[in-house]
């Protein structure tokens, strides 16, 4: 007799929303609890980079709260910009303070800066 047997580990796993096997489950997997925009405050900012490049950075920006790429794909078409996540903040090629902000405030976030 095994150190497990008759114990709930000693089965193989089930799903808990169909009951079946996890082998055999169809079921979709659950959506990520997202933390609404209206109840987030985000940085943003301008830094110069070197070769005197100019960035728009958005900070404090919770990724396992946020659709992170889906936001930086809403803020390069606002800005006409290209732009990338580095570091959990997402940039933005160039100085569009106020577009961005203006993008943001228009999808619920609260801005600083």
């Amino acid at each position: 007799m095994g150190l497990l047997a008759g114990t709930k580990f000693d089965r193989p796993p089930h799903c808990d929303r169909c009951e079946k096997l996890e082998s055999e489950c169809t079921c979709p997997p659950p959506e990520p609890k997202r933390k609404p925009p209206e109840k987030q405050t985000l940085r943003i900012g301008v830094e110069k980079r070197k070769h005197g490049r100019v960035m728009t950075i958005v900070r404090d920006l919770d990724a396992a709260e946020n659709d992170v790429p889906e936001l930086l794909k809403k803020l390069k078409n606002a800005c006409g910009a290209g732009g990338t996540i580095a570091d959990g903040n997402i940039e933005v090629q160039g100085a569009h303070l106020d577009r961005v902000r203006a993008e943001l405030q228009k999808i619920g976030y609260k801005v600083k800066g």
